[in-house]
């Protein structure tokens, strides 16, 4: 992204200014039976057509950062709620060319679409303009000894990226969105479903070589995205040769976006149990070290159960003779691999790198 940098001058002066705090005006507080105004906005929504609306008031989203971390996966949170970046070329939106519209990930506000999408050789989903002005609202950032324009949801006030003057005709702009702040629903199914309900979901699995896992699930009906990466150690922006090592604490996971209404979280776990072999303890055949160990990773209570619940309806019915060593925890940070990891049976045309399972 192309940054400038900040005069010291105005650093002190944006110091300055909020240190200042102005004092509410005498009787300003509001009556104790008084009910407070609900704040709103002026956006444009879809219609039963996929058409875009004409400028509606509606509600804010305003929610408690509890409530957030409860909707949003991690990274959404930190990115959608604390103004995170996700790294360049790491998006699973970046590279995305299905015609379609991208909305909201917190609140499913229209944001941008595929006609206005574009590639500008950043690594993250670059648009010449907004589905409508009104949906996307700007701020100045002076952050990091720089200044920005950042790009915010109107309706929820979730931050998806900065807006750049380095587009292409007719904008001349180059909105650049982070992929986890954005939600994107196919062309033929806008206005067709009531809002959010094409939200997508997340689990999180390892079982072994991440490269045979994500094929798995990448062809599995249902499921959206697959991305493959590391979670479950203590690492930061670990690299696959500290993996590798296993000393990182990470396993080899795959995330999976999915559509809930097309697949839920019991049948992906059917998917990933038939996979590869739970019975092994941190190796999935020839390949051996913790980095191959077979985790679970809940994003919420729900999936923790339903792990749980999986494992001991397997063991009981007798599906292996040795026990299933799948560790089920929460879900945290997850870490993408390198590009050239990527879809990599697809983009190679490989053989799986599975085990077979000797249960």
């Amino acid at each position: 992204m192309l940054l400038r940098p900040l005069a010291l001058p105005a650093v002190a002066l944006l110091l300055a200014g909020c240190s200042r705090v102005a004092a509410a005006p005498a009787g300003a507080q509001d009556a104790p039976d008084m009910p407070k105004a609900t704040a709103t906005v002026t956006v444009r929504l879809l219609d039963a057509q996929g058409q875009l609306s004409g400028p509606l008031s509606v509600p804010k989203v305003v929610r408690s950062d509890n409530e957030w971390q409860a909707r949003l996966s991690p990274e959404q949170f930190r990115i959608l709620r604390k103004q995170g970046t996700e790294k360049a070329f790491c998006g699973l939106l970046w590279d995305h060319h299905e015609d379609g519209q991208y909305a909201c990930a917190g609140c499913g506000l229209p944001l941008f679409d595929s006609r206005h999408k574009f590639e500008s050789g950043t690594g993250w989903p670059s648009y010449f303009a907004p589905v409508a002005k009104e949906n996307v609202t700007e701020r100045r950032d002076a952050s990091h000894l720089m200044v920005r324009t950042e790009i915010l949801c109107a309706r929820c006030d979730g931050h998806l990226g900065h807006v750049f003057d380095d587009g292409p005709p007719p904008s001349g702009l180059r909105y650049c969105l982070n992929s986890e702040s954005l939600e994107f629903t196919p062309q033929p199914l806008l206005g067709v479903e009531p809002e959010g309900a094409h939200a997508r979901e997340v689990a999180y699995f390892a079982g072994g070589c991440f490269w045979h896992v994500e094929e798995v699930f990448r062809t599995t009906p249902g499921v959206l995205a697959t991305a493959a990466g590391y979670m479950g150690g203590a690492l930061e922006n670990p690299t696959t040769k500290q993996v590798s090592g296993g000393q990182s604490g990470h396993a080899e996971t795959v995330r999976v976006e999915y559509d809930g209404q097309q697949v839920g979280y019991a049948q992906l776990l059917a998917v990933f149990f038939k996979a590869h072999d739970p019975t092994q303890l941190d190796r999935q055949g020839a390949d051996i070290g913790n980095e191959y160990r077979s985790a679970l990773f809940a994003t919420g209570p729900r999936q923790r159960e339903q792990a749980l619940a999986a494992v001991a309806a397997l063991q009981a019915g007798g599906a292996y003779v040795n026990p299933i060593v799948t560790a089920i925890g929460d879900a945290g940070r997850f870490w993408m691999a390198e590009p050239e990891h990527q879809q990599y049976l697809l983009r190679t045309g490989k053989a799986a790198c599975d085990a077979p399972a000797d249960g």
